[in-house]
């Protein structure tokens, strides 16, 4: 079993809608541990399209990184994801952030993400949940990379409550 954290985005519709039915969805891929705050956040790399919302889950599952990232795709799919532009408008995107404590680099499969120590708008969320998180092979926590990484007033704010807490065990 390993502890999977995944951000989750959306853009276009009823983003909130969206997101809240992600989380159920990745309900079916392992035990739902935690779920971040809804955050609101200025877009990525293309600026010039609507402000997204973000949030970040935990799970343990014992499906492997590549089952996980299919899963995900699946689940973005069934929620009308479609392609576009990089770093475009889209009404659900889910990232494989953490998968436990390994490193691993494959063609289309990054983790930890590769753009992870660069983006606010995962970090606030996924400290939420797990600060304390070393992420490999950095060395760092979560708690540790956010405090590196560029920030600007109001670009990532809490906009709603978490879908659900931390589920007992």
């Amino acid at each position: 079993m390993a502890t999977v954290h995944l951000g989750l985005g959306s853009n276009l519709g009823d983003r909130l809608t969206t997101l809240r039915r992600a989380v159920e969805e990745l309900s079916t891929v392992g035990e739902l541990l935690a779920t971040s705050s809804i955050y609101e956040t200025a877009p990525f790399g293309l600026t010039e399209q609507p402000a997204f919302l973000n949030s970040c889950v935990a799970i343990e599952t014992s499906l492997t990184p590549r089952e996980v990232l299919e899963r995900t795709r699946a689940i973005e799919k069934a929620l009308g994801r479609v392609g576009g532009p990089r770093w475009g408008p889209r009404a659900i995107d889910i990232d494989l952030l953490l998968y436990g404590d390994v490193s691993l680099t494959e063609r289309d499969l990054v983790v930890p993400h590769p753009g992870l120590l660069e983006r606010a708008f995962a970090l606030v969320p996924l400290a939420e949940i797990a600060a304390d998180r070393v992420i490999p092979p950095t060395g760092l926590t979560v708690a540790e990379a956010l405090a590196r990484v560029a920030r600007h007033p109001g670009d990532v704010r809490r906009a709603a409550a978490p879908p659900m807490r931390r589920a007992a065990r």
